[in-house]
């Protein structure tokens, strides 16, 4: 499986001019910078404990509810014992 590019790459042709290689380069860098600011939004976004209790808020309550239950279950089961 390959990588299609957006336009077509004259990488690694053989006769590029200085011209069309700085213009590769350049294009790189701006997809590069493009990768790197939408990684490090998502990075800030994963990482944002509040946010995540805010919007799985639900799924901690019913997590939290189940091991209470469990927990009590266990608690007396060892006390008729």
């Amino acid at each position: 499986m390959s990588a299609h590019p957006a336009q077509p790459s004259t990488a690694g042709r053989p006769g590029r001019s200085p011209a069309e290689i700085r213009r590769d380069i350049e294009i790189q860098r701006r997809q590069l910078g493009t990768s790197v600011e939408a990684l490090r939004g998502r990075v800030t976004e994963l990482t944002d404990w509040r946010r995540q209790v805010r919007e799985h808020q639900s799924q901690l309550i019913a997590g939290a509810a189940v091991v209470g239950f469990a927990i009590g279950v266990r608690a007396m089961l060892r006390r008729r014992r």
